[in-house]
């Protein structure tokens, strides 16, 4: 929280962070209880590095508007990476009210052993576009 009582831009960061690990961790959860392959979305977790983050604030946030709700989706994925996209609301906020910040992160896929970019797999891209809104 800032000087001013908003909760500020690290901040907004790290709880991206927080609701993007869980998010995914639980993903993986709910591929192995679906019985679906789970090593491709385990090794998708591991091997994701963030390149880019975009966020936009469209209205305040204040310690009172907490916990924070935070919707995730896959906006898109390409070749090498992916994009998780965000809605933020207030606890208090209507569903269906505007989101008081949106927010990108932008996911590169690597190879860790060979420290080099790496190919989404067909499954992986199939877990992906499981989570998407299209």
């Amino acid at each position: 929280m800032d000087a001013f009582g908003h909760i500020n831009h690290a901040r907004m960061v790290t709880l991206m962070e927080e609701a993007r690990i869980q998010w995914l961790v639980m993903a993986t959860t709910l591929a192995a209880e679906a019985d679906t392959p789970t090593g491709s979305q385990a090794e998708l977790i591991k091997s994701a590095m963030i390149v880019h983050v975009e966020i936009r604030y469209q209205s305040q946030l204040r310690h009172d508007d907490s916990p924070l709700r935070i919707g995730m989706w896959i906006k898109g994925f390409r070749s090498v990476d992916f994009t998780i996209g965000y809605e933020i609301r207030g606890a208090h906020a209507e569903d269906d009210s505007k989101p008081a910040c949106v927010a990108s992160t932008q996911m590169a896929v690597v190879d860790v052993a060979a420290h080099s970019l790496r190919r989404l797999s067909s499954v992986e891209k199939d877990h992906l576009r499981s989570w998407s809104r299209a």
